[in-house]
């Protein structure tokens, strides 16, 4: 994968804004100075993450587990299925894996273009060590994110205009997706214009491992009337061993 290579240089990172939420720990805003680094200009796709699988017979931890968690409106059927306590439209999927993103007898042949997800932490950093890249840190993700504007909300600015500039939720959440911006799950990872560091799909579309066990951007399950994430601030911690259909990752070096 080609990367596109930053300056690095010092800006502001994070937000105490009303909109921002405290347990997060998105604040206080602070002065960060990065040197010079590279990050890939899109979430790595199904077809990257399908050649590292050939090349080196890798078990993700959703193989290992047997299951993964699956947004219920992507489930056929989900009687008798598991659903997480504190966010009951995630049911366990027995067989969800990577190349099986809604469980065995789906596949991922029509979305070698769409990011890869149903990949835990170690998955992400097991990758990153086969390409010879890394995963970003936090501040490197949002620097690469905000795309040289200073404290603004969106990697555009500071409003939600529409065309949709990103896959984000439409509809009443968790029940109806009308799916105005082109789709109701993941989206190629290129299917919205870059930012002006010229990086696809910073928010929206699924969220991002970075180096440290926390994830970045929100995903396509985000709205205001739930999770307002899709934001270059926003963070959400997740455990390392975790996997869901709207996690992803994107490298670095």
């Amino acid at each position: 994968m080609d990367l596109v290579t930053l300056a690095g240089g010092t800006f502001l990172m994070g937000s105490e804004a009303p909109y921002a939420w405290p347990e997060d720990g998105e604040g206080p805003v602070r002065s960060v100075t990065l040197a010079p680094f590279a990050i890939s200009p899109t979430a790595v796709t199904n077809a990257e993450f399908a050649r590292f699988i050939a090349a080196t017979g890798h078990v993700t931890e959703a193989q290992r587990y047997g299951w993964s968690f699956v947004f219920h409106l992507h489930v056929k059927d989900t009687a008798g299925l598991q659903r997480a306590v504190a966010a009951p439209w995630w049911v366990a999927v027995n067989g969800a894996t990577w190349d099986h993103p809604e469980g065995p007898k789906t596949g991922y042949e029509n979305r070698k273009d769409h990011p890869v997800v149903h990949v835990a932490h170690t998955d992400a950093l097991a990758y990153a060590e086969w390409s010879g890249t890394r995963l970003p840190t936090e501040a490197e993700w949002e620097l690469a994110a905000r795309g040289g504007l200073v404290q603004k909300r969106y990697p555009w600015g500071d409003e939600l205009v529409e065309p949709w500039p990103c896959n984000i939720w439409q509809g009443t959440f968790p029940d109806e997706d009308t799916g105005e911006d082109g789709y109701r799950g993941t989206a190629p990872v290129d299917a919205y214009a870059p930012n002006a560091f010229g990086l696809h799909n910073m928010v929206g579309n699924v969220w991002e491992w970075t180096a440290a066990p926390v994830t970045r951007g929100g995903s396509y399950l985000c709205h205001d009337s739930y999770c307002n994430r899709y934001r270059v601030s926003a963070r959400n911690a997740l455990h390392p061993a975790s996997s869901a259909g709207n996690v992803g990752f994107r490298v670095a070096r």
